[in-house]
């Protein structure tokens, strides 16, 4: 008989696998945006973006500013037209985190159009945003029309396939599995043997074999499927291929 199954690692046997890509981009923030302008008239400075909430017409943020000398950066932030708010919460020797309350929350709202997270923090310097998105396939194709309808430039660093191999395995062949990984049958060398395997499950040696051997060809044929074969089109139809969008 199997023993019960390990709550906190256990799935639904009919959830739907998680299929979804990560990008990160390199954003040239148009004219407007406080943290564009800011950043460009401060080229040296360091701004990260530790966490963002989009409102209506508007978007609350805390960001840290790395400088040599932050107070002139902070009356630059306070003066911006699109400031509406903006309070110090923490200084030390060459770094300051401020909240801000500003118009124009251009990431956000892209963000927020696209249908995906971005990922904090979100880093600035002279004017370009390191930004990670997570999502699907199209929600992350989305973020980059939605950037460029907002005249945003940006460059591609790379778009990575993060999957859930083994989303189908029933959960007799994750109970297996995850006694076989537990007990360092799959170690190198192996600590534990397949009859082991089989004796701390309570099945027979040949049965134990055969789960194992659907499982292997479960999980490598979902990890194959979910490899992109073409890369994520991020490009305009004009574009001739260049990952730099305008």
């Amino acid at each position: 008989m199997f023993r019960r199954a390990r709550s906190r690692r256990y799935f639904h046997p009919g959830a739907e696998r998680a299929r979804m890509a990560q990008a990160r981009l390199r954003v040239d923030i148009p004219d407007g945006p406080w943290v564009g302008d800011v950043s460009r008239e401060f080229p040296d400075a360091r701004f990260q973006v530790l966490t963002a909430t989009p409102e209506d017409g508007a978007g609350f943020a805390l960001v840290r500013v790395t400088a040599d000398d932050t107070a002139p950066i902070l009356d630059a932030i306070d003066d911006h037209e699109t400031i509406t708010h903006s309070s110090v919460m923490a200084e030390d020797d060459g770094m300051v985190t401020v909240q801000v309350e500003a118009l124009v929350p251009l990431l956000q709202t892209v963000a927020r159009r696209a249908g995906v997270p971005i990922e904090m923090p979100v880093e600035i310097r002279d004017g370009v945003a390191r930004v990670d998105v997570t999502g699907d396939h199209e929600r992350v194709a989305k973020f980059g029309d939605a950037l460029r309808d907002v005249g945003a430039e940006f460059e591609v660093e790379y778009v990575q396939q993060r999957v859930n191999p083994g989303g189908s395995l029933t959960e007799r062949q994750r109970e297996v599995l995850f006694e076989a990984v537990d007990r360092g049958y799959y170690d190198v060398p192996r600590e534990c043997t397949l009859t082991e395997v089989a004796e701390h499950v309570g099945i027979a040696k040949s049965t134990c074999s055969e789960v194992l051997q659907r499982v292997e060809r479960t999980i490598v044929r979902e990890f194959v499927d979910d490899l992109p074969r073409r890369p994520i089109d991020f490009e305009s139809p004009e574009d001739d291929g260049i990952e730099r969008i305008q």
